[in-house]
């Protein structure tokens, strides 16, 4: 089936020429003078495309433009006597697919009808699906600073809530231990690298408590510390 080109423009002389070019190159052209017959054309039945000429003599090619675009969503293409780029920019601003001035070349008007129906028979790229954040049987309260682990309330010192709630933030990053001592304890400058490995030792002596075949936090030699993305869903059986 031929697609079906709706030209809308009031000289004859033009209308003809892109009806013969249209024709011959396997379109069915459809000719209507007015903007009133061009909005009854496409309430009846919705073109492939529409040629719509800005200067029409019942209505301003926008106004028309604003008309098809509420009942149907198919591509138009602006014809325009005027070289003014104003005209242009209000064309593609309102949603115009392309936007010809005259005088044109026929071969190259019927190339860019082709170029836009490719572009409408696109289907839409499907929006990214973003990877599933891991589900954690970890959970934290932040108003009252305390984090469960498999439902159990997990007894936390100052610097044992923070560092837990550090690694929580970010599973699988390996947070190194600067990164931690700036995080969680006030003066890091006062600070060595083997509190934050003491009080990784403790916490995961916590955790064990509660799920004793579990390594929830991992050791990064000579790096520092993650937190386990591969945690069940549901506490195992000890």
């Amino acid at each position: 089936m031929k697609p079906r080109i709706l030209i809308v423009e009031d000289e004859p002389g033009i209308a003809d020429t892109l009806q013969y070019a249209l024709r011959t190159d396997g379109f069915e052209p459809a000719w209507v003078a007015t903007g009133e017959e061009a909005v009854a054309q496409v309430q009846a039945q919705p073109p492939a495309l529409v040629i719509l000429d800005v200067g029409l003599p019942d209505a301003s090619g926008f106004e028309v433009f604003k008309r098809i675009r509420a009942l149907a969503d198919v591509p138009v293409v602006f014809l325009t006597a005027r070289s003014d780029e104003i005209d242009r920019v209000v064309g593609l601003e309102l949603g115009a697919d392309d936007y010809v001035a005259k005088p044109f070349s026929p071969r190259e008007l019927v190339a860019r009808i082709r170029t836009v129906l490719r572009r409408a028979a696109k289907p839409a790229a499907a929006p990214p699906v973003a990877a599933a954040a891991p589900v954690l049987p970890i959970a934290v309260d932040d108003g009252r600073r305390q984090i469960r682990f498999y439902g159990q309330l997990l007894e936390l010192s100052r610097y044992e809530y923070g560092l837990l709630k550090t690694l929580v933030s970010r599973p699988g990053h390996v947070f190194s231990r600067d990164t931690l001592l700036e995080r969680v304890w006030d003066d890091a400058t006062e600070s060595l690298d083997r509190t934050v490995d003491a009080h990784v030792k403790t916490l995961r002596a916590k955790m064990k408590l509660v799920a004793p075949g579990l390594e929830p936090i991992k050791t990064h030699r000579g790096t520092g510390y993650a937190l386990a993305e591969d945690l069940p869903a549901t506490k195992p059986e000890s």
